[in-house]
């Protein structure tokens, strides 16, 4: 499958199911905590998706973020810019491909961390595109279209 056919049909998939993030931070259609309450430290210091607790809970920018334990909202406390996912946990491909970004992320099988920054993305096949060539150049679009993407955030995540 080639690249342009791959972003075709995840540009199709992306605005059928894509919201204008016009929330700083995702918490899904139906959700009231980050990431769908998944523990975003864990990524980092498990390498694997672990779902939080209300617990552990910090609230960042307005929003509740859930954690599996005392030590990782401690550590995310301590530097949230550190662990908080790129495009405040929006599809990073969505992100990538314009104005809209999909809320509809898979943050159990569809998720990296590249350069220490952990991006989501709504399904395996887009995270696996992030794993060649042409997805540094989706992430600099991404960076690109952020400022657009997120009007009502105070943060910018990129960085």
């Amino acid at each position: 499958m080639s690249f342009r056919l791959l972003m075709s049909g995840l540009f199709l998939v992306g605005m059928s199911i894509a919201a204008l993030a016009d929330e700083p931070i995702n918490t899904g259609p139906f959700g009231d905590v980050a990431i769908k309450g998944y523990d975003t430290v864990a990524y980092f210091t498990e390498n694997r998706a672990v779902k939080g607790s209300s617990d552990f809970a910090y609230e960042w920018l307005g929003t509740p973020w859930h954690f599996n334990s005392a030590k990782n909202r401690d550590l995310f406390k301590s530097d949230p810019a550190k662990y908080a996912p790129q495009y405040g946990g929006y599809c990073a491909l969505g992100v990538g491909l314009g104005a809209n970004a999909s809320e509809n992320i898979d943050p159990v099988n569809s998720w990296r961390i590249i350069d220490g920054k952990l991006y989501f993305i709504s399904d395996p096949t887009g995270a696996e595109m992030l794993d060649h060539p042409e997805g540094e150049a989706v992430l600099a679009k991404a960076d690109a279209n952020w400022e657009s993407t997120k009007p009502l955030a105070t943060k910018d995540y990129s960085n």
